[in-house]
């Protein structure tokens, strides 16, 4: 196997490598001289589409159609979207493999996935009315400019807002590039203009100028970081200089008598130049590096390299990466370097073997770490796997090691290896996977409709694979061509037992695609009904959604559909899908009850409801204003339940009849008496007219409204005491009987503090013992009359407990002496 440094060139003090990665990548017939190419990064996909001021040579009607070819580095084309929309004038890709297609007219294409799907927004700004002459992208936003030289800047594709930035100055623009927001000091793209024989530098509230006077320059370049700027000049020179233009870092000649078609960074510490078929590539202090290629080459920029592409190779041109040069550089006397020397001495048993490990024993552990690194860094499987044999080997001499690391690099490797392959063609490097991700690898595997290879990688890795099986069916139900029936039974069957996979998403795949049955039947498979309903709803199967919302139970999904179809259909048909529903009928009544009475009322009637719609109506009463319009609510309750038989409503009828007498009652008791009656009780009334002293309109109402003697007597005793009207409360103590005897008048007066008439109404209450009198007298004061109690039953016990309460001197006399009278004498 050929030593790896066998394709690498000393630039400088730094070795570059120049590794090929697919050959026979596009057909000899395809003028790659004609084309404009856009890669995406991470070894993404790469666009081509026809430049339109070139001339191409006729190959049929076919071909001659304006087409957008999206191929993978190894030459596998992947989708071609055929293009009418217009003059195309940017070409570029985001960060996360999204094709942007910008039009002369300022339409956008955003191709979110590598099968056609796409949204699509305006520059605005000026840009129909002037037009696009070109752009330049970065990872997640792009620039515009227009033939009046101003520039519009997208930041991000999800929610774009096409922003204007400061007007740049006047005059032919030579070249241009940009820095991305991420590496400026002001958060935000910041664009470099060759405009004259100057830079500025245009943001979006100032452009500067830079004052530079060796232009105008012909090419402007900014490296991946944002730190450094290449710019070439007129007659071939090649600058690069710190973005701040404050320090010119190296300098080197071409000597090139035509100006290079592309200038590109390779990572940060070199720049390609490339022309029709020559690439040259400068290092650090203007030291140079030449290639030269039988057919037209293009440079692909990504994050630590160039891809550089012909129609016979595709190779990728890198700084060697330190670990990689430690390991193999020539003479190397580094321990990693030693240890792989020493496996291939153990692997031709030799003992040099042993003599190795013991000069590298007090490093081996840094020399294992290395070999493991060096080896992610290798695209040739053998010297993979040599470089982990090395750290095997290096780890079973050591006594502990953690191979966490050497697992993880095998796991890595073997995933890398697998998408590299041609049938694949994503040609990652390990520094690009660890940036990209192993979810965003599986999602560009998705993309391409590699399942297989994506579910194997995703349970290789232990990542989570519902999302692979809901493309797949999802791309099953657009572009499947056999019975409806037949491709659900295979969807269902293949997802049955798959967990986390979400049938809402295929559904809705499939009702995009006109096929409303099938995305019906798959719905039924979905078990969460928050998924299912909103996409029923949007397919207008209005009933089969609340039914689906009432089975979950979740009332906030009930009210959503509820309210969705209120909007929706008319009352009548919304008030007939509820009647065979008394949940969701439930539910609009309690939400009606307190938002909207005029549909409580609608649904009252509908249901044919009378006794609901007359408390509606009584309830309506309680809140008009003035009296009349009380009245007429009340006449409404009532003549609602005119025609029913029901006992309930008899009842209501009668109340409500009461209810209107009371209200013309209180309306003349406010205008006679100049107060506040409207709206309250017919006790409430009572007890008011009583306080005032009205008790002869009060006894009228009450044998107006036949109110029971008890009830009357209980409101009169509380209006009187409440009123503080001893005089009429003694008046009514001189009466034989009351309704509710006298306990109840005794308490009331006692509890108001007059005990003067209690003591009164403690003769009144014959109903009670002898003892409960005297507790009564005693609640006065007058315990004397108390123990006169005592002694009509002659309870001489009680009379001892009555002496031992007593505090006054006097009556504990007075009650020794009743005591003794009762008891007899010896």
């Amino acid at each position: 196997m050929a030593n790896p440094t066998a394709d690498w060139e000393r630039v400088g003090d730094r070795f570059y490598r120049k590794v090929k990665l697919y050959d026979a990548v596009f057909d000899q017939d395809l003028e790659l001289e004609n084309y404009v190419i856009a890669g995406a990064t991470y070894g993404g996909a790469i666009a081509l589409c026809r430049d339109e001021e070139k001339i191409h040579t006729y190959r049929g009607s076919q071909v001659a159609k304006t087409s957008i070819d999206v191929y993978s580095c190894s030459g596998k084309l992947i989708r071609r979207i055929n293009w009418d929309k217009g003059s195309i004038r940017g070409l570029g890709w985001s960060e996360d493999e999204k094709l942007l297609i910008v039009t002369k007219d300022g339409s956008v294409r955003c191709y979110y996935d590598l099968q056609g799907d796409f949204t699509q927004f305006s520059l605005g700004n000026g840009a129909e009315e002037y037009g696009v002459t070109s752009c330049r992208f970065w990872s997640n936003g792009f620039v515009a400019m227009l033939s009046n030289n101003h520039l519009i800047a997208v930041s991000h594709y999800i929610e774009p807002r096409p922003k204007l930035l400061a007007i740049p100055p006047d005059g032919t623009v030579h070249s241009w590039s940009l820095i991305p927001p991420a590496y400026t000091l002001s958060r935000s793209v910041e664009v470099l203009l060759a405009v004259d024989k100057t830079i500025y530098v245009v943001d979006t509230s100032d452009a500067e100028d830079r004052i530079l006077q060796d232009g105008p320059f012909k090419h402007v370049s900014v490296s991946p970081n944002g730190r450094f700027v290449t710019l070439y000049t007129e007659d071939g020179k090649v600058w690069v200089i710190s973005s701040d233009f404050q320090k010119k870092l190296s300098e080197y000649d071409s000597k090139a008598k035509t100006v290079p078609k592309d200038v590109q960074w390779c990572g940060n510490n070199s720049v390609v130049l490339a022309w029709e078929d020559e690439v040259h590539m400068i290092g650090p202090n203007g030291a140079a590096l030449k290639y030269y290629y039988d057919g037209w080459v293009h440079l692909l920029v990504d994050i630590d390299g160039v891809r550089l592409i012909t129609n016979d190779v595709c190779e990728f041109l890198q700084k060697v990466p330190e670990d990689t040069e430690e390991v193999f550089k020539l003479g190397s006397t580094a321990p990693a370097s030693v240890l792989l020397d020493a496996v291939d001495q153990l692997e031709k048993k030799s003992p040099k073997a042993d003599d190795n490990i013991k000069l590298i024993r007090s490093s081996l552990d840094e020399a294992i770490d290395m070999c493991i690194r060096a080896a992610g860094h290798e695209y040739s499987s053998h010297w993979q796997k040599q470089l982990l044999k090395a750290a095997s080997f290096g780890k079973s001499v050591l006594d502990l090691y953690n191979s966490d690391d050497f697992v993880n690099m095998c796991e890595t490797l073997r995933v890398l290896n697998a998408v590299r392959d041609y049938r694949i063609g994503l040609s990652l490097s390990y520094d690009e996977y660890l940036r990209l991700t192993p979810v965003k690898l599986i999602q560009r595997l998705i993309n391409r409709q590699e399942y297989l290879l994506a579910i194997r990688v995703s349970e290789y890795l232990r990542l989570p694979t519902d999302k692979i099986y809901v493309h797949w069916a999802t791309q099953k139900v657009r572009t499947s061509t056999a019975d409806e029936d037949a491709i659900c039974a295979a969807v269902v069957t293949k997802l049955a037992s798959k967990r986390g996979v979400s049938f809402d998403t295929i559904a809705r795949a499939a009702y995009d695609e006109g096929r409303a049955h099938l995305a019906t039947k798959l719905l039924n498979h979905e078990p969460r009904a928050g998924k299912q309903v909103p996409l029923l709803l949007s397919m207008e199967e209005d009933t089969l959604a609340l039914d689906k919302a009432i089975e979950s139970g979740d009332t906030d999904l009930i009210f959503f559909v509820l309210l969705h179809l209120k909007s929706k259909l008319p009352l009548a048909s919304f008030f007939r899908l509820l009647s065979s529903r008394p949940l969701a009928s439930a539910l609009v009544e309690s939400s009606a009850a307190a938002n909207d009475a005029p549909l409580l009322k609608d649904l009252y009637y509908q249901d044919d409801r009378l006794l609901p719609s007359s408390n509606l109506l009584l309830s309506s009463a309680l809140a008009q204003n003035t009296t009349p319009q009380k009245l007429d609510k009340l006449k409404l309750a009532a003549k609602t339940l005119a025609d029913s038989k029901d006992p309930a409503a008899l009842f209501h009828q009668r109340a409500l009849a009461d209810a209107q007498s009371l209200l013309r009652v209180q309306d003349a008791l406010s205008r006679d008496l100049d107060a506040a009656y409207i709206g309250l009780s017919l006790n409430t009334t009572l007890h008011t007219l009583i306080r005032t002293g009205y008790s002869k309109r009060a006894s009228k109402i009450q044998s107006d409204f036949h109110l029971s003697e008890k009830s009357f007597a209980w409101i009169r005793l509380r209006a009187l005491v409440a009123a503080r009207n001893w005089g009429e409360l003694e008046e009514l103590s001189k009466a034989r009987r009351s309704a509710i005897a006298w306990e109840p008048y005794f308490n009331a007066v006692l509890g108001a503090g007059n005990t003067k008439l209690a003591g009164v109404l403690v003769g009144k209450c014959t109903g009670l013992t002898a003892q409960e009198r005297s507790e009564m007298w005693v609640k006065c004061g007058m315990v004397g009359k108390a123990g006169e109690e005592l002694v009509k039953v002659k309870d001489v016990e009680g009379l001892e407990r009555l002496k031992e309460k007593a505090g006054d001197r006097g009556v504990v006399l007075e009650l020794e002496r009743l005591i003794k009278t009762l008891r007899p004498k010896r």
